[in-house]
């Protein structure tokens, strides 16, 4: 079986879908694997390093995509401008493809590899399983966008991070608020901590009140009546009246804060205000606030995606793709997560879509000319 490397063309990526050491694992599977030249450029790995590793190394993008049984890629399928096609157009009628897809929020998309005939598996609708764990690309690039979160924050701030005793007298530490505590946060939360900072957490979760603590940050409590998470562990949208105090307890800890990282996200929906323009004004001048959530809205009120603005003397990152500034672990790691779906998808060298099958049916989002997600299905039809 044929897979296929395509070179990442949406403006700022430098990540990869697969690394050497991966082609090597899956050579060994019986896949033949192609890399088109230059694929590994924005990570830092050379076409020889592929050609090293047992990767046919191809020029031509549309002769790579044709020729291929199953196309592994970061970036969701867009128009290829130098070739004045869509790279869905250049697939190989009734191939696969594995990658990150965004299908609630692109529906045209959905309808187009449906058209095209494509067997297309979504790397976030990943079920959050124990069997699952080694697919999932949203908490290994998630977990690289909250250490980088942190590091921005430190950057940006005109103040250090850690307290310092010096002979000029003792240097107070800088708090950091971070908001959501899953995978992102959790990682900002370690981050910041050693770097210094006093760190406080919030999340609508209480569940995740002990792996906050555990970092070494307070846990900011809100009694909460309604259920708070789905079963698959993310945070589900709260009632209106719920809202509202949320934003009244992060208000109140956000006037002490030096720098908010926020990390709050709904799948499928926008990402939800936690930070409006009032409570902007009453942080402190030269604070910053680091949005992760920029690619879907933004938690902050005034977030821009992928700017960076002062507002009320407060600097807002609106921090898109985050994981494509630090491609090397972030290639590594998405490498690995796409070697565990290639190897759970395809069985005595041919792809085998058994929809019987939690993990293939909770990723699979077209087959046989048709939407088989039930989730996007419904959204569709809404």
């Amino acid at each position: 079986m044929r897979v296929a490397v395509p070179k990442e063309i949406v403006a700022g990526e430098r990540r990869v879908a697969l690394v050497p050491e991966t082609v090597v694992q899956l050579g060994k599977a019986g896949l033949r694997v192609s890399v088109q030249a230059g694929a590994g450029e924005g990570a830092y790995v050379p076409d020889s390093a592929y050609g090293d590793a047992g990767a046919a190394i191809v020029d031509d993008a549309a002769r790579l995509l044709a020729e291929a049984d199953i196309v592994v890629k970061v970036q969701k399928p867009v128009r290829n401008e130098r070739l004045a096609q869509h790279e869905v157009d250049l697939l190989r009628e009734g191939s696969a493809l594995v990658s990150f897809l965004q299908p609630l929020n692109d529906l045209e998309l959905v309808r187009l590899l449906a058209r095209r005939r494509i067997t297309s598996f979504s790397m976030e609708m990943v079920p959050r399983t124990t069997r699952a764990q080694r697919m999932d690309a949203l908490s290994s690039q998630a977990t690289v966008a909250g250490y980088k979160a942190a590091v921005l924050a430190a950057d940006s701030l005109a103040k250090f991070l850690p307290m310092l005793t010096t002979a000029a007298g003792t240097i107070r530490p800088g708090r950091v608020l971070v908001l959501g505590a899953g995978v992102a946060g959790l990682q900002a939360i370690a981050t910041a901590r050693r770097l210094g900072a006093l760190v406080e957490a919030f999340d609508v979760r209480p569940a995740v009140k002990e792996e906050v603590q555990s970092l070494g940050a307070s846990f900011i409590e809100m009694p909460i009546a309604e259920e708070t998470q789905t079963a698959g562990g993310y945070a589900k949208e709260l009632s209106a009246e719920t809202h509202r105090r949320e934003i009244d307890v992060i208000r109140e800890h956000a006037r002490e804060a030096d720098a908010i990282i926020t990390t709050a996200a709904i799948p499928g929906a926008r990402a939800p205000i936690l930070i409006p323009e009032d409570t902007v004004k009453l942080m402190r001048p030269g604070a910053i606030i680091v949005d992760l959530a920029a690619d879907t809205g933004g938690n902050c009120e005034l977030t821009r995606p992928d700017q960076e603005t002062v507002c009320h003397g407060v600097r807002i990152v609106g921090a898109a793709n985050l994981p494509a500034t630090l491609p090397v672990p972030a290639s590594q790691m998405y490498s690995r997560n796409i070697a565990s779906v290639l190897l759970h998808l395809v069985k005595d060298g041919k792809l085998n879509v058994d929809f019987q099958d939690e993990i293939t049916s909770g990723m699979c989002v077209t087959h046989a000319g048709e939407v088989v997600h039930e989730r996007i299905k419904a959204r569709m039809a809404s």
